[in-house]
């Protein structure tokens, strides 16, 4: 294995990833070429095949973003769960090969295989729940139609919106984009995202999404009012029955818009879905409020796998 010969995520290699997202269909929200295009220069990710296996891999994400969990030392290689046949078998030579490592976002059918292998324990491996990162998954028909007492909030923002706005939705295009792109600007002023980290990263990441809307192939919606971008989303199918949402804005001037996007994009989009993944809340409390509203019908947990120390183990 030899992580040197790694490349940067770039448009060209769209192709190579849903290759393997087709031959091996993802689970995790992350696992699209979108999300982590959009988001590639937060994590400064690498990738190689390795064994018929996307290995995508950072040198500076522990470095610059947050500490490892075992350890003082920057040092340390940040990977997401391998892409192929037998990812638990690849993380497990990872650690074999490899001292100063973290491998995230790694979902429960991984991790119980991992468990299964002697060499988990051999190599003093140890999971740690990443319960910021776990996905909410909806049955899509019960958030479409929000029947029943355990959806009447929501049901109600939605009529409110309706009730009160003269509105325009259209299914995104490139005409649109600029749309968006107004609506995140001011968005983002709102919130002073450039006093915080994730925000400003956030604003980024969308922006690239928005300005390679062609290239990436996804799909979004957009409502106006008056001309002017009330709300705006944009996601894709994550597997044969799941649409994973990437990014849901709207100004909260205009009430109930938030759930009102939410539901014209269900309603004129993906008609094959079954599921929908809105993705993980973060550890954001508001957010984690907004995601749980929808009564998910399950999560998808994730975990970060690492080598414990021996001496003084606090895990």
């Amino acid at each position: 294995m030899n992580l040197s010969t790694g490349k940067p995520i770039e448009l060209t290699d769209k192709r190579l990833f849903d290759e393997y997202f087709e031959k091996y269909p993802p689970e995790i929200s992350e696992f699209t070429f979108t999300n982590l295009f959009m988001w590639r220069n937060y994590y400064n990710f690498s990738f190689i095949v390795f064994k018929e296996h996307l290995i995508l891999f950072s040198y500076d994400y522990l470095k610059n973003r947050r500490k490892p969990i075992n350890t003082d030392s920057d040092d340390y290689l940040y990977f997401f769960p391998p892409i192929g046949p037998s990812p638990d078998k690849i993380i497990l030579e990872l650690f074999e090969n490899l001292e100063n490592i973290e491998v995230h976002r790694v979902p429960e059918d991984i991790y119980e295989k991992l468990k299964e292998s002697k060499n988990f324990t051999k190599l003093n491996l140890k999971c740690l729940e990443d319960r910021n990162n776990w996905d909410y998954v909806h049955d899509k028909e019960e958030i479409l139609n929000l029947a029943g007492n355990k959806y009447r909030q929501n049901r109600r923002w939605l009529q409110k919106f309706k009730n009160t706005y003269d509105y325009d939705f259209q299914l995104l295009s490139v005409d649109l984009v600029e749309k968006c792109k107004e609506l995140q600007l001011e968005w983002c002023i709102i919130q002073a995202c450039t006093e915080d980290e994730s925000l400003d990263a956030e604003q980024d990441a969308i922006y690239e999404a928005l300005n390679n809307f062609n290239a990436l192939g996804f799909s979004g919606g957009i409502i106006c009012v008056d001309n002017r971008c009330a709300a705006y989303t944009f996601g894709e199918m994550l597997n044969n029955d799941t649409l994973v949402i990437h990014i849901e804005k709207a100004h909260k001037e205009y009430e109930g818009s938030y759930q009102a996007i939410n539901n014209f994009f269900l309603k004129n989009s993906y008609e094959s879905a079954i599921y929908v993944n809105r993705e993980q809340d973060l550890g954001i409390e508001g957010l984690r409020r907004a995601k749980e509203s929808y009564k998910p019908i399950h999560m998808i947990k994730k975990s970060i796998i690492y080598r414990r120390r021996i001496e003084n183990n606090p895990y």
